[in-house]
């Protein structure tokens, strides 16, 4: 015996809009040509934009001396994030919009804001902006999160974190998200003096409740970490799933002692700049599109050369893994600054280069 099919009501279809209304919006579409009504939305409520993702700041909180909690409200199509990932924002500074990428520092929130926490660097000028002159209210461009900087489905039985400055900023995130389920972690910061360290009076409080063992290094008075000195410092570090951020030369220093005892497979890194290792002659860069020159030295990275002098460039994490920054290089030499290759391009090559890493080597044309 077989059944009689299961009955299905269809849906009914939405109803129009009401023949006022759609004259009423063609009205107003009329009278804001060339931008349409919800432009104009986006200019009263912009964290409503469908098309680009913003957020609102809400707090900007001290750490230290020279850095600062920037609390924001991302925008409709925020998809959150994974405790590590990074954020990239958008500021105008001095009428040249800027976009660097920042960790996200916050631990589990329910109002749906998140935290970067910014540190100022002498020269760089949209870390100095956030941390000097951002206010509550401001709105800031954003991207979604991104970032490979996160731990493993299967948390590590025993884990070393070693940070140094700012890098304790992915790290942190990782802490505020996670700690109540890590059983064996021992942190090692680096920073140049006790009132430096980011979050301390949150480290040590967990450490003082026994959540994690904090070693806190202050270079001062320390020197910078020796990895010679992990044997005393962590007996066991060779026993644990290992996370590092901060300055390239201790990360370079870390990776090659990992290789040399074999476990560079329970290294994990993450670095804000790239090291710079070499430096060219420099040289004129000629963007096409702009019929503009800019001078570059040897050792600037023509996104930083053109950024200095106006010119609005693409970038995503400036350390050479995104591509974010491409652009075809049409005729002319760069230097990659960090292996001192040199890349030649003829009229016609078709040469793409990452401009966050490469000098001008002599002159060059760039589309743009």
């Amino acid at each position: 015996m077989t059944s009689a099919p299961a009955r299905t009501t269809a849906a009914a279809p939405p109803a129009a809009p009401a023949p006022w209304r759609r004259r009423a919006f063609a009205v107003v579409k009329a009278a804001t040509t060339p931008l349409l009504p919800e432009d104009y939305v986006d200019l009263i409520d912009p964290l409503r934009s469908r098309t680009q993702l913003r957020g609102r700041v809400v707090a900007v909180t001290p750490e230290t001396a020279d850095a600062v909690t920037v609390t924001i409200r991302p925008g409709r199509g925020w998809r959150g994030h994974v405790p590590g990932q990074y954020l990239r924002v958008g500021v105008d500074v001095d009428g040249v919009r800027l976009w660097r990428a920042y960790s996200i520092t916050s631990g589990p929130r329910t109002d749906g804001c998140v935290e970067i926490t910014v540190k100022a660097i002498s020269g760089g000028a949209v870390s100095t902006h956030l941390v000097r002159s951002l206010r509550v209210g401001q709105v800031v461009q954003m991207e979604q999160a991104d970032g490979e900087f996160v731990l493993p489905p299967t948390l590590p039985g025993k884990m070393l974190l070693v940070t140094g400055g700012s890098g304790i900023t992915p790290v942190m995130g990782i802490l505020r998200h996670t700690v109540d389920r890590l059983d064996d972690v021992v942190l090692l910061h680096s920073a140049p003096r006790p009132e430096d360290v980011i979050f301390a009076d949150e480290l040590r409080a967990l450490a003082a409740d026994g959540r994690i063992s904090l070693q806190e290094r202050h270079t001062d008075v320390h020197g910078m970490l020796d990895t010679a000195e992990l044997d005393a410092l962590v007996p066991d570090w060779r026993e644990r799933e290992t996370f590092a951020c901060g300055p390239a030369a201790m990360l370079d220093a870390l990776e090659s002692h990992w290789a040399a005892s074999e476990l560079a497979d329970r290294l994990t890194i993450e670095q804000f700049r790239p090291a710079l290792a070499a430096t060219g002659e420099g040289g004129t860069v000629h963007f096409t599109g702009l019929d503009r020159d800019v001078d570059c030295s040897g050792s600037s990275p023509i996104l930083d050369a053109g950024e200095e002098a106006g010119v609005l460039m693409p970038s995503g994490c400036r350390m050479g893994i995104c591509f974010g920054c491409v652009l075809p290089l049409r005729e002319g030499s760069v230097r990659d600054l960090r292996t001192g290759e040199v890349t030649t391009a003829s009229p016609g090559d078709g040469v793409l280069v990452q401009t966050c890493i490469s000098a001008a080597a002599g002159r060059c044309d760039i589309d743009l």
